[in-house]
């Protein structure tokens, strides 16, 4: 297995520290306000990488933090006349529905700025001690840039090119404007703690490190958060983890991309900032975490309607594989007397999955077997070379691998015709005809079909079809389907990536 490390900028073969083991940190949420698709990319990133290398055996400890005392959440607090941490405390809360309702499986450490502070300043003395840091004579502590030769092996930045990065004034006291806070002395109506330093609270960088080596130890294996956190956050966790410890911080860094809103940036400013409620208030939670996996975890997103009504088309044709092997097993249950054929499809399709998740957690190249795969079962569904007995066995095997191997991403758990209906509800709710009239269509349609007039059937078949509804009469009666959800066997974005992977042998040695 392969991890892009933003570190040594390559991939490099996954070597954890302690075998079978593996620490994993990822930076969470401040949580001054609603959380938005940003934090949701972040949190559906690392829960595929967790639970992959579960998966894959290894003793998974994954820790994701809280930011629950910060600038932006004393101002917002003093703001509504609250308490910052109660602030805080009911913002958590809200960000853990939101999570839990995208299908997030939890961090096993989920830890709080506010929760070690005797940590923090624990960390912060011992800086002092060793040299990397000074406090100031009004209470605040600083780290010493200049003391840290290595400062910038993360971003590549210059020690020396990094005033611009930075404030150019420097504070009363600071003796260089590239130091960065450790401690903030306490200033009138903030929550504060005692130090040695005087009454304060922490600075941002310091509490990751000083969670980190609470909860995991002086040095992990994987560090991840957005790329925009690569500077001066992350710069910084290095920096004084390092100093602190003289050991490596962490082995593999790992960033994700940003989140673009209809190819700007996300911003409030701009008016195009979504939240995670907003999301799923238009969307199913597997079409979201869809869209965010269907691409690289480090590929910056553009969140668009388009993106989200492709998402839409392609689990809607899973889901009708899935329930098109569901009902042929129910028809077909598996004969305990009837040897196994020599198919062997569930296991090409754990192989081609570990492939690609093996490649840096591709999760847009696993994805892209599913095609294949489903292409595949609807062919043996109508395919008349088969017994009943060879189809059941090769059909129970794709249902078990895929929905197996898609767990690990959060996609195909749903009950299929529960997705299917929703789907068909929500897209339904956008045409100018309501459940009921098309129901009575279809039953004017086929009484009109019993009395042989065919004339009016065919009529309301094509008024339908206007609408943008597809009728499919089968013997157990017609049913109906909406031509944007059932157009993906002619998208030509599907029929590029079936090609793509035939050639990976999906459904060989039959």
């Amino acid at each position: 297995m392969k991890i892009y490390n933003s570190l040594k900028k390559a991939k490099e073969e996954f070597i954890p520290n302690e075998e079978g083991k593996v620490k994993m940190y990822a930076c969470g949420i401040t949580v001054y306000d609603d959380c938005h698709v940003g934090h949701a990319k972040q949190a559906i990133t690392y829960d595929m990488i967790s639970q992959y290398l579960k998966y894959k055996g290894y003793d998974v400890t994954y820790v994701r933090n809280y930011t629950d005392v910060d600038d932006k959440i004393i101002a917002r607090a003093n703001e509504m006349g609250i308490n910052a941490l109660d602030y805080s405390e009911k913002k958590i809360k809200e960000a853990e529905e939101d999570l839990d309702k995208l299908g997030i499986i939890d961090a096993d450490i989920k830890p709080k700025a506010s929760e070690n502070i005797n940590n923090i300043i624990s960390f912060v003395d011992g800086l002092i001690k060793k040299g990397y840091a000074y406090s100031i004579e009004n209470g605040d502590v600083y780290f010493s840039v200049k003391d840290f030769p290595q400062y910038g092996q993360l971003s590549n930045r210059n020690i020396d090119e990094m005033i611009s990065g930075v404030r150019k004034e420097i504070e009363e006291g600071k003796k260089d404007p590239r130091d960065f806070a450790l401690w903030k002395s306490a200033k009138e109506g903030e929550v504060s703690w005692k130090s040695p330093w005087g009454m304060g609270r922490p600075g941002w960088h310091i509490e990751c490190s000083a969670m980190v080596l609470a909860n995991l130890g002086e040095s992990i294996d994987i560090h991840g958060g957005g790329k925009d956190l690569v500077f001066p956050h992350h710069e910084n966790e290095i920096a004084q983890s390092e100093a602190l410890t003289g050991k490596p911080f962490a082995k593999y860094w790992t960033h994700n991309g940003l989140i673009k809103i209809n190819g700007q940036k996300m911003s409030k400013s701009l008016g195009n900032s979504m939240t995670i409620k907003e999301a799923l208030e238009k969307h199913d939670k597997e079409v979201i975490r869809y869209v965010m996996l269907s691409k690289h975890y480090s590929t910056d997103l553009d969140l668009n309607d388009k993106e989200f009504a492709l998402a839409d088309r392609q689990l809607y044709y899973f889901y009708n594989t899935f329930n098109n092997i569901d009902n042929f097993l129910r028809e077909n249950p598996i004969s305990p007397d009837v040897a196994e054929t020599e198919s062997n499809i569930g296991e090409k399709i754990e192989e081609n999955f570990v492939e690609a998740m093996d490649d840096d957690f591709n999760s847009a190249a696993a994805i892209s077997q599913l095609f294949a795969t489903c292409k595949f079962a609807n062919s043996l569904l109508s395919d008349k070379k088969y017994s009943v007995d060879e189809k059941a066995n090769t059909l129970n095997q794709i249902r078990n691998s895929a929905g197996k191997m898609y767990k690990i991403l959060g996609l195909m758990q749903e009950e299929p015709m529960q997705f299917i209906d929703s789907m068909k509800t929500k897209y339904l709710s956008s045409l100018e005809i309501q459940q009921n009239e098309l129901d009575d269509l279809i039953k004017q349609r086929t009484q009109a079909k019993a009395e042989k007039n065919y004339l009016l059937a065919d009529d309301i078949r094509k008024r339908l079809e206007k609408d943008g509804i597809i009728l499919n009469d089968t013997k157990e009666g017609t049913t109906w389907d909406l031509k944007d959800l059932y157009s993906l066997s002619n998208d030509e974005q599907q029929k590029d990536i079936i090609k793509k992977n035939e050639l990976r042998g999906l459904g060989e040695g039959r």
